[in-house]
């Protein structure tokens, strides 16, 4: 899944519009539209989207015996 897909699903869960996501974290509709369009977002500004919508983000390696990194 794509982080579009991901933040498309993100945002009907928290019931606001990618416009007002934008607001929140200070940047401009079009700025975060390109961003995720591109698939440009740092990690850190996915950490600051999932604070704006309540929720954490987690990027991290899983392999089969349980270790994450």
């Amino acid at each position: 899944m794509t982080i579009e897909q991901k933040m498309k699903m993100a945002l009907a869960y928290s019931g606001i519009s990618q416009a007002e996501l934008a607001r929140r974290i200070g940047t401009t509709p079009s700025n975060l539209n390109q961003k995720v369009k591109r698939n440009t977002l740092t990690n850190e500004e996915l950490e600051q989207i999932a604070v704006a919508l309540g929720g954490a983000w987690r990027a991290e390696f899983v392999f089969n015996d349980g270790t994450t990194i």
